[in-house]
């Protein structure tokens, strides 16, 4: 019996098991990679004005994912959000979530608002604050 196990086996054994170790360390690269990439889970805190509700995802105390501004009657109407120095609005539009993705630092709490506009007036301001 050889001592050589890859003689005993065959070249093309040794090259599928080549193959199948280089394969598997992508994997695992390729899963580390995407475990880095996703953020950790979000909190996610609401409040509602008279015609607003606001909305927003945050991690921690400074980094905003998203806000989303829904009128409370389901008529539309150009709503805005901000927090930072982050402005948003989408206008003709009863609901919108906006994308922020932003570390904002304001201590000790931070404002993510949401606004609303009809006919060119001012309706509603109304703000989560973050602890």
């Amino acid at each position: 019996m050889p001592h050589n196990l890859s003689a005993a086996v065959g070249p093309a054994a040794t090259t599928w098991r080549r193959l199948t170790t280089v394969g598997a360390a992508l994997t695992a690269a390729g899963t580390l990679l995407v475990a880095a990439a996703t953020p950790a889970s979000a909190e996610v805190k609401s409040t509602c004005g008279t015609y607003i509700c606001v909305a927003t995802a945050f991690q921690g105390r400074d980094y905003v994912q998203d806000i989303t501004v829904t009128t409370r009657d389901g008529l539309p109407g150009t709503l805005r959000a901000f927090v930072g120095d982050y402005r948003g609005s989408k206008a003709n539009v009863s609901q919108w979530r906006f994308v922020v993705n932003r570390e904002i630092r304001a201590y000790p709490r931070l404002a993510v608002c949401g606004g609303l506009d009809r006919g060119g007036r001012f309706i509603e301001n109304h703000c989560v604050m973050i602890p």
